[in-house]
């Protein structure tokens, strides 16, 4: 565990127990979003990587506009 992280768990066990319960749950909430977020971009890494064969092939094939123009 790192230094700060203790810190903060020193700092958030002098609250009250419904406070410390509060924080404890959105940690949780936190950590399963970032799991989540993980699977879902492990799940989409060849999706990418067609989406960028695409992109290349569209600049080759000059059916894109530099962002200038867009802008």
């Amino acid at each position: 565990m790192t230094e700060l992280l203790k810190k903060a768990f020193e700092a958030a066990s002098k609250l009250p127990p419904e406070t410390q319960d509060a924080i404890a749950a959105r940690i949780l909430m936190e950590l399963e979003d970032e799991r989540r977020w993980d699977e879902a971009f492990a799940k989409s890494q060849d999706k990418l990587a067609q989406m960028a064969d695409e992109a290349v092939a569209e600049v080759e094939a000059k059916k894109t506009l530099p962002l200038e123009e867009i802008l």
